[in-house]
């Protein structure tokens, strides 16, 4: 099976840093569950806005992200048992090119570069199975899909959910 898996919010965490440095710019205590839906941004006072929608655009932003919890192991076992790439939309933020590079030689040193797929539009992926947060990258995607749960598509409908990365492991190991 070719499976792709999408970054941002799937294996690294930008929601949370996100919320972070909302916290340390505004000396706030924001919290992921004080959040019911949407992006974060839509989650705060009007005046703040702009402020984290500048996040991604920072240096470092997308190299000092978290993984999602038990999606290292889980994607190694994936590894292991399938064609597994990953399709990133890197090239939608100047660093975040070899910002999300540099990250994933750290934390999945298996996933060499030939299996990293840096683009826009994911619908030109042809492939088994897209694993992705954005319901835009999965409507025009012809093979299978996961939605994986954010706050942001808390109230996108018509697509399989998945919640974490234990769960993808049920599905595909």
């Amino acid at each position: 099976m070719t499976i792709f898996v999408d970054m941002d919010d799937v294996l690294a965490d930008t929601y949370g840093k996100h919320i972070e440095l909302y916290n340390k710019e505004h000396k706030t205590q924001l919290q992921l569950n004080d959040i019911s839906a949407g992006e974060v941004w839509q989650n705060v006072p009007e005046i703040h806005q702009d402020s984290i929608r500048s996040h991604a655009l920072q240096p470092g932003f997308f190299r000092d992200l978290k993984p999602i919890k038990d999606s290292q192991i889980v994607m190694e076992s994936l590894c292991d048992k399938h064609e597994v790439y990953i399709a990133t939309a890197a090239t939608q933020f100047p660093n975040s090119l070899k910002e999300k590079s540099d990250w994933l030689d750290e934390y999945f040193p298996f996933i060499t570069w030939q299996h990293r797929i840096m683009c826009g539009h994911k619908f030109i992926l042809k492939g088994d199975l897209l694993i992705d947060d954005r319901v835009y990258n999965l409507e025009k995607f012809r093979g299978q899909t996961l939605l994986f749960n954010s706050p942001h598509n808390v109230h996108d409908t018509g697509y399989t959910r998945v919640s974490s990365w234990h769960e993808i492991a049920e599905r595909l190991l």
